[in-house]
């Protein structure tokens, strides 16, 4: 990367474990909850995308200079919507925590343009701009009955999707 050289690796997709190779001019390196990840100019698919360090294998570094890409770019891209998933953001969500999580969830960092705020019944609203809904669902439902998605609907019916396949995972 400080080499400024292009470079091609095999990458094995954690979501679909499928292997391709990819040929990319490194930007920057991120460390996101406990894991490395790679930013970079993907030129096959003439993006810009981001590569979990611990699923690039064979990688080498080849002659051609790599592009640079504007910083301002790469925090609209990779840092607009919530989690580690990069684009534009498609949406805000509006999550609702019960009083019990709200003490934990109004310390919490979700995004760097989250709006929060105390409700009169001790509830907390938190509003975050997400591009992929899956991490987001992940993060709500982590904590269960406390949490509710109320806006967008259809991130709520995803949730409910979610919940429904689980439960069915214990019978009746």
């Amino acid at each position: 990367m400080l080499g400024r050289r292009q470079l091609a690796f095999e990458y094995r997709a954690r979501s679909t474990d499928e292997t391709t190779r990819r040929t990319v001019s490194p930007q920057r390196i991120t460390h996101y909850r406990d894991n490395w990840y790679l930013d970079a100019w993907d030129h096959e698919r003439e993006g810009l995308r981001s590569f979990s360090v611990d699923r690039i294998a064979r990688a080498r570094a080849l002659d051609e200079a790599a592009i640079d890409v504007d910083e301002g770019e790469l925090d609209r891209h990779l840092g607009g919507g919530y989690g580690i998933f990069s684009g534009e953001p498609k949406g805000v969500a509006t999550i609702l925590f019960s009083a019990r999580a709200a003490r934990w969830v109004a310390d919490e960092h979700w995004h760097s343009q989250q709006q929060g705020r105390h409700l009169a019944d001790g509830r907390y609203e938190l509003k975050v701009p997400y591009s992929a809904p899956r991490e987001l669902l992940m993060d709500v439902l982590h904590y269960g009955s406390d949490a509710e998605i109320v806006e967008p609907k259809s991130l709520r019916e995803q949730a409910r999707t979610l919940l429904e396949l689980a439960l069915s995972n214990y019978g009746r």
